[in-house]
């Protein structure tokens, strides 16, 4: 077996993002995931949009396609249904994939088409210079919201679960041994995998995920889910997520009669999604922000299903050449 490192999957091209960009740590958090996945670069495509994080597939040693606006996904099932034995990734900002690429996106997503998608989310344009996009809280101030924006914003992980999504992992730029687990996992996942990477737009947006990134709170204020561990986080490991009715609740181990036996075991492989999206869709400062493999499910795939049903005709097809399908046809005579 080949052994790689994140060196054998950078391109020698010029990184050209900002100094300080977040997209600088996912790059490098997916170079080590597939060193440590193990497969070839030739054996490796990554698909892009348009906007900062779709540079992306230049700095890749890999096959790479940056493509159009939005029309990632698209390209992306086009690669992966035509040559299955591809690993496939898709790398797209939240305005390339929820706003002009939504439609594509949640179509991927419903197929299960045997992709990665690399979520780049910094809730803002950034390669035009600072609009607002479909992630952007609600009262931002931008270039084109100079008052605020009036609009509810885009949750990735509920878009994702609402179409029927089969995987889905969250990350912060700078949490990197947590990227490329997740990274791993979303390579592993046969179907759709959306990896939802919280990134840092310094120019535009700086601090968007500032609340988490910051080395003295994040233990307190995120929790890494690990399926068959414990919902335990904070500093000191004492805090624990438990369900009060239909509602999840923070609890404090040790207080009121809690103790770790009382705290939610994480099952990702739950098909039912309500405790998935209610972890998904948690939210400071009353709950910890949700990191690693929220949900990853087994469910057939699109270019699985598209080759078992052609393997499946042909066993019982009379049409064996072009000639016999002509034959098939309504003809006339002139």
């Amino acid at each position: 077996m080949l052994l790689y490192t994140a060196k054998d999957f950078k391109s020698d091209q010029y990184v050209r993002w900002c100094p300080g960009c977040g997209d600088h740590g996912a790059i490098g958090s997916l170079q080590k995931a597939m060193a440590e996945i193990g497969v070839d670069p030739n054996q490796i495509a990554v698909i892009s949009g348009i906007g900062c994080s779709s540079r992306l597939p230049y700095y890749m040693n890999t096959y790479g396609f940056h493509t159009i606006h939005g029309r990632g996904a698209a390209i992306a099932t086009g690669v992966k249904v035509a040559n299955p034995d591809l690993m496939v990734w898709q790398i797209t900002g939240d305005g390339d994939c929820l706003a002009i690429g939504g439609n594509h996106f949640i179509h991927s997503v419903r197929r299960n088409v045997d992709i990665n998608v690399l979520l780049f989310n910094n809730e803002i344009y950034g390669l035009t210079k600072g609009q607002y996009s479909p992630t952007t809280k609600k009262g931002f101030a931008t270039k084109t919201s100079p008052f605020g924006t009036v609009e509810r914003p885009f949750r990735p992980a509920e878009l994702t679960i609402g179409s029927r999504g089969t995987f889905f992992a969250r990350a912060l730029d700078v949490d990197i041994r947590t990227s490329v687990d997740v990274m791993i996992a979303a390579a592993k996942h046969k179907g759709t995998s959306v990896v939802e990477m919280l990134v840092n737009c310094i120019i535009f947006n700086d601090g968007a995920h500032g609340w988490l990134a910051s080395k003295e709170h994040r233990e307190d204020r995120m929790i890494v889910l690990k399926h068959g561990e414990p919902m335990i986080f904070g500093k000191e490991k004492n805090k624990g997520l438990v369900m009060d009715g239909f509602t999840l609740k923070v609890v404090t181990i040790g207080e009121n009669g809690i103790s770790k036996e009382d705290v939610l075991i994480h099952d990702c492989t739950c098909h039912d999604s309500t405790i998935h999206q209610k972890l998904a869709l948690m939210e400071g400062p009353d709950f910890p922000i949700a990191m690693g493999v929220i949900r990853s499910v087994d469910e057939e795939s699109y270019d699985e299903a598209v080759y078992n049903q052609v393997a499946q005709i042909q066993k019982v097809t009379k049409v064996k050449t072009f000639e016999d399908l002509l034959a098939t046809l309504d003809t006339w005579e002139m």
